[in-house]
Order: C-alpha cells, then sequence, then structure tokens
C-alpha cells in the first residue's frame, strides 16, 4: 500500500473516532439533561404534589446542572399547593387523637403553614405567642369558642401561601403572653388534648407528634416517683410490681412535666380554652384516694428528670436550665433538644420521599440533615428541600 493510501486510511479511521465520540459526548450530554430534567419533576411533584410548568423545569433543570439540587428543590416551595396540600396534610395529623388527616382546617394547622412560610424558626412552635389567621374579609371572625374562621376559609379553597397573616394569642384569644404555648395551647390542641382527662394528654401528643417518641419509648423505671399524682396506683389490682416496673417508668418523668400545664383547662360548656393564672385546675387532683401519699400539685413548675438516664440520648440542650414554670419554658425544652430536631426531619422525609428512612444511607441523609436544620435557625422550609434533593 502506498504512502497516500495509508494516510488517507488514518485519516478516515481519525474522522470516524472523532465523529463517535462527538455522538458518544452528545448521546452522554442529553442522559445527563434528560436524568436533571426527571430529577427536577420528581422533587417538584414529591414537595407541591402537582406538576410544574415547563418554565419551571427549566429552572429547575439548570440548577441541578449547576450542583445545586436543594436550590432547584426550594423553587418548588413557591407553589400555592406546597402550602394547602403538601404541609397542611402533614401538620393535620397532629391536631388530633386518631391522628386522622381527614380534619378541618384549624389555628394549628394554619399556624404550621405560616411558620414554615415565613421561615419562622420551628424551635420556637412549642412555646411562642404565635398563631395564624386568614386575611378574607368574607369569613367569620377568628374566634376562641369555635372554629369557623379556618373551616369556611377551606371551604373557600382559600389561598393560604397568599391570605395567611402572622398575629399573636394573646391578642387574638387574649391568653397572658407568658401563657401562650405556640401550638399546644391552639385552640384546637386545646380541643383535643385538654379537654377532660388529666392534661398528660398534651403533654403525650406533644411528645408523639414533635419528639417522634411515645411514652413506651421513653420509659424509665429508674427516676424517682416523688412527684408521681395520686390518680396513679401503686399497687394496680393490688400487685406493687405492675407499678413497680410498668407504670413508674412513664409517670415518673411525664408528671413533673405536665405539671407546666396545671392552670389550662379546655371548657366545654364555653368551647375554649381556659386559663387561671395561680390556680391549679380540679383536673390534677381526680382520683386522690388511689394513693393518698402521692404528689398534690401545687403550681405549674416543670422539672425535666429526663436529663438523667436513659433518656439523655433524646439529646436536651444542657445550656438551657432543666426546670421551670408553665407550659411555654417546657416547651421551648422538648423543642430545643435534638430529639425534636430529627423528629421534623423524619416526619418531613416520609412526607417527601413516600417512605420512612430505611437504610443506613437514608439514616446518615437524615443526620446530615438535621445537623443543616439546627445550623440554618430551624428553617423547616429548607429541610424540604434538602429532603427532595437526597431522595432516591
Amino acid at each position: 500500500m502506498s504512502n497516500m493510501s495509508q494516510s488517507n486510511t488514518q485519516v478516515s479511521r481519525l474522522v470516524a473516532m472523532g465523529v463517535a465520540c462527538a455522538l458518544a459526548l452528545v448521546t452522554t450530554v442529553a442522559h445527563a439533561d434528560a436524568a436533571g430534567r426527571a430529577k427536577a419533576k420528581r422533587m417538584y411533584d414529591a414537595i407541591a404534589g402537582v406538576p410544574p410548568t415547563e418554565q419551571q423545569l427549566d429552572t429547575m433543570e439548570t440548577l441541578i446542572g449547576q450542583g445545586k439540587d436543594a436550590e432547584a428543590a426550594l423553587t418548588a416551595t413557591d407553589d400555592p399547593a406546597f402550602y394547602s396540600v403538601t404541609l397542611k396534610n402533614l401538620a393535620t395529623p397532629w391536631t388530633n387523637r386518631e391522628q386522622s388527616v381527614f380534619a378541618d382546617l384549624n389555628d394549628y394547622t394554619a399556624t404550621v403553614i405560616g411558620m414554615v412560610r415565613d421561615d419562622v424558626p420551628f424551635n420556637t412552635a412549642l412555646s411562642a405567642d404565635i398563631l395564624y389567621t386568614v386575611n378574607d374579609p368574607s369569613l367569620p371572625a377568628v374566634s376562641a369558642v369555635n372554629n369557623d374562621h379556618y373551616q369556611k376559609a377551606e371551604q373557600n379553597n382559600v389561598d393560604l401561601k397568599a391570605k395567611l397573616v402572622a398575629t399573636t394569642q394573646s391578642g387574638t384569644y387574649g391568653l397572658p403572653v407568658a401563657a401562650s404555648a405556640g401550638l399546644m395551647t391552639t385552640r384546637a390542641a386545646a380541643a383535643a388534648f385538654l379537654i377532660d382527662g388529666t392534661n398528660r394528654a398534651d403533654f403525650r401528643f406533644t411528645m408523639l407528634n414533635h419528639m417522634c417518641h411515645d411514652m413506651e419509648t421513653v420509659h424509665d423505671t429508674t427516676r424517682p416517683p416523688d412527684r408521681i399524682r395520686q390518680d396513679v396506683s401503686r399497687s394496680p389490682g393490688g400487685d406493687s410490681r405492675i407499678f413497680l416496673n410498668n407504670c413508674i417508668g412513664c409517670h415518673s418523668g411525664m408528671d413533673p412535666l405536665a405539671q407546666s400545664l396545671a392552670f389550662y383547662d379546655f371548657d366545654e360548656t364555653q368551647q375554649k380554652l381556659v386559663y387561671t393564672p395561680g390556680a391549679v385546675n380540679a383536673k390534677y387532683f381526680i382520683n386522690s384516694d388511689n394513693f393518698k401519699p402521692g404528689f398534690i400539685t401545687p403550681d405549674d413548675s416543670w422539672e425535666n428528670r429526663w436529663r438523667a438516664g436513659p433518656n439523655t440520648v433524646l439529646g436536651w440542650d444542657t445550656s438551657r436550665p432543666a426546670t421551670g414554670n408553665g407550659a411555654s419554658s417546657m416547651g421551648a425544652e422538648l423543642a430545643n433538644s435534638g430529639a425534636f430536631a430529627e423528629c421534623q426531619v423524619q416526619k418531613v422525609f416520609k412526607t417527601v420521599c413516600f417512605r420512612s428512612p430505611d437504610s443506613f444511607a437514608d439514616h446518615q441523609k437524615v443526620t446530615q440533615i438535621t445537623a443543616a436544620f439546627r445550623g440554618d435557625n430551624y428553617n423547616l422550609r429548607r429541610v424540604f428541600a434538602d429532603t427532595a434533593a437526597a431522595c432516591k
């Protein structure tokens, strides 16, 4: 073969190789673009629950191409459906004992939605004098004795993202500022958890909804029983071992904390939360004959005895006092714990990823997002974006 022929052959081969490389590069870029767009759509659907527009997809795809997945996901939180559907469905089960999503919009749920929209530090959710109402003159006025304002807003499909406004429980319901304890003292929470009973339900459901722990998982028989109330028998069925091995495990920690709610009650006749400063509600003294030497509640002082023992794993903020008075300071004790922060992230993970974290990689992501949540001034809206970007 002549030198010219060999040269032509080599050139042809080089050209063919160049074309092949170019085609491979185009294919790779096309696949990357398709993957980015698919990820954008998945994240938007998971956060907003509705399909994005092409323009929104374009914006998100560009950000994903720049390695800014969380920023891309954050754009989905601008959709009104994120507030009226995703957040409402997340928070509504927290407002009733049945933990049902099929409940009317209420002040508890509206306050969660508003706090997320406005990036209000979520670690104040159990302590702040805060309330969100709907700014719409066609609605009934907000009332301490009914839920008509919120129920009508939902029936009218009011845009919660646009219409929710921040106010205070003290200004709207007449609660003293010091007695306003965020979500715990909303009308919905009072109607569900402060009605009848012994007020332990409000504490228990706060633990369940915001710490992701029910009483069984914080069971600790090593705490002293001296602040367990009189209504708890020390010998259920005539057997003191039941108390020592079971009852004490919940009540020794719960009763000193639930004492913070001693001045509250939900009045069924008036259908409103009643706060009587300085007067321990009669429900704290029911069934006093069950154990006469038991603790008699004198005031609303509380103590966190889970700061020691096995429940130190809940990650208490040791820079804060372990004692105080009233629901607000007790709520702040809970909401500044590691368990509170992780619980919010776990709930968002389940909402956005459509499953609970179930692998080592999932739990690593939860840990990372929890740390970011605490470091970012408890911005729960950002948790949705970070979680959507992490879902597989």
